[in-house]
């Protein structure tokens, strides 16, 4: 006899059935395990038989053989250890084998028969429910996989008190569903003095989730203004806050099956290596522009990082996904995200300051800028020069307007693009291109002159006149206006900035 259990296999956002078959056949004693595991699959033999012997039960003398099926998929990861134990009890006669076809399996075992938590959970469960079984999982992890509709969950602490409920001679309790936490409030805009166009540039990336570049000396606020982002910016709805959730499952950074309505805000150093930004790795994990999906990505120190690095951003900013390619496997992992950027005008930081400034400006400046390749820049909406804040303006009261004002701006303006998006898959201003851009973007007469003008002065590129008018109409929908006008498209075109020339 057979006996099946049925477990998943991840691939990016993709959970694949695994099927575990287990033999147990006259011949020479021995454990084989086969169908493509990785280290971590194989050494589940020594894991498994140590937590059955936690529980007094030894193998039996023969050949026992794990079968992982389909056998040329890549398995991965730690939480085939349960699958592979069910099985094995399966075939030994202490589990019912009609009973565990209506399950699907995750979890790694400890050496003393605890179930400890594994990255995916969530997935699993989803995965469970569309195909209309139960899910055996962790016990800490029962409030995670609570969040998929529709499934029954046995949440087990370890595999005696898991083989108790499948007989009948124990209860688990029923897990509850985690908590949908909403945001924290980071700082306030009104600790912000000054810098009221970084401000406004800042409300209107945040209304139409528009990439900003702030460019300004050391000590400008550029940090704390990107700080004070998600303070504006709208949660997420119930449908984003999984979509998020299942990023955070398959990087295992999901903590109690808490889901969190908050916009994720990912900080790299820029010391991060191209897979730690986009994702890879042996097991190919989401990378930081996967972490941020929906939510904002802020690169401090642009230029600091590796061009390479950056480079790499240029596809997931475009498309919002990142796809990576491996010899033994091809992910795709979500990436619209919302980036925000800071640097330096030059190395010294202090371009235009003649008591401040480098003997070798403005080489110096041309030579650090350049650092960020043309084709990165032309991604980013919106450009902004950020002033070195006086005296006199931190001796000024804090300003009447804080975050708790423009949020209820960028939400009024997020609710119309959200009615006016409605069925189409988009979401916000700045993922609006084709029919859609023509549309709800194209500026009245007065507007569409201006820009003409513009994009021959300034020589734009196609993306950078897709990107004005996006902005143009996310300051529409900030003022209120039906349409785009020519005072919209005006103030988009003020944010655009041209390179330096060396």
């Amino acid at each position: 006899m057979v006996a099946l259990v049925s477990t998943v296999a991840y691939l990016g956002l993709e959970a694949r059935s695994v099927e575990v078959q287990c033999q147990i056949a006259p011949g020479m004693p021995g454990f084989h395990l086969v169908g493509l595991p990785d280290k971590a699959v194989g050494e589940s033999r020594q894991r498994v038989h140590a937590a059955l012997a936690s529980m007094g039960l030894a193998l039996p003398a023969k050949r026992i053989t794990i079968n992982l099926s389909p056998a040329d998929l890549p398995k991965e990861g730690s939480h085939y250890d349960l699958p592979i134990a069910l099985a094995l009890l399966t075939a030994m006669g202490i589990c019912d084998v009609e009973q565990m076809s209506d399950f699907v399996a995750v979890g790694e075992l400890a050496l003393d028969g605890r179930i400890v938590p594994s990255p995916g959970v969530l997935l699993a469960a989803i995965h469970a429910s569309s195909e209309e079984k139960g899910l055996i999982c962790p016990a800490s992890q029962g409030s995670e996989a609570r969040w998929a509709s529709g499934v029954s969950v046995l949440a087990a602490p370890n595999l005696l008190a898991l083989i108790n409920h499948l007989k009948g001679s124990g209860q688990l309790p029923e897990p509850i569903q985690g908590e949908a936490v909403a945001r924290e409030r980071g700082p306030d805009l009104r600790q912000v003095k000054g810098q009221e166009t970084a401000k406004r540039a800042l409300e209107i990336a945040a209304a139409g989730a528009h990439n900003l570049l702030m460019i300004g000396p050391p000590g400008a606020g550029k940090s704390l203004l990107a700080s004070c982002l998600p303070g504006i910016l709208p949660e997420l709805s119930p449908a984003e806050a999984l979509e998020v959730s299942m990023v955070a499952s398959v990087a295992g950074a999901l903590e109690n099956g808490r889901i969190m309505r908050a916009r994720p805000f990912r900080a790299p150093h820029h010391s991060a290596s191209m897979a730690a930004l986009t994702g890879g790795g042996l097991r190919v994990k989401p990378g930081e522009v996967s972490m941020a999906h929906l939510g904002v990505l802020f690169l401090d120190e642009l230029p600091e990082f590796q061009r390479a690095v950056l480079d790499s951003l240029r596809q997931p900013l475009e498309t919002g996904e990142v796809s990576v390619a491996r010899a033994n496997a091809h992910v795709t992992y979500p990436a619209r995200v919302q980036l925000i950027a800071a640097m330096n005008p030059c190395r010294c930081g202090h371009l235009g300051d003649p008591a401040l400034g480098c003997s070798r400006a403005p080489r110096c400046a041309a030579d650090y800028q350049s650092k960020v390749s043309g084709p990165l820049l032309d991604r980013i909406d919106l450009h902004v020069e950020v002033d070195p804040v006086r005296a006199i303006d931190l001796a000024l009261p804090p300003p009447a307007e804080g975050s708790e004002q423009v949020a209820a701006r960028v939400t009024q303006a997020r609710a119309q693009q959200t009615a006016r998006l409605e069925g189409t898959g988009r979401r916000s201003n700045a993922e609006l291109e084709g029919d859609l851009l023509d549309a709800h973007a194209t500026p009245d007469d007065a507007g569409r002159k201006l820009l003409m003008q513009a994009a021959e002065a300034m020589r734009l590129s196609a993306r950078a006149y897709t990107r004005i008018l996006r902005v143009a109409r996310t300051i529409a929908d900030l003022a209120g206006a039906e349409g785009v006008g020519r005072i919209h498209v005006a103030e988009a075109l003020s944010y655009r900035r041209q390179p330096p020339r060396g």
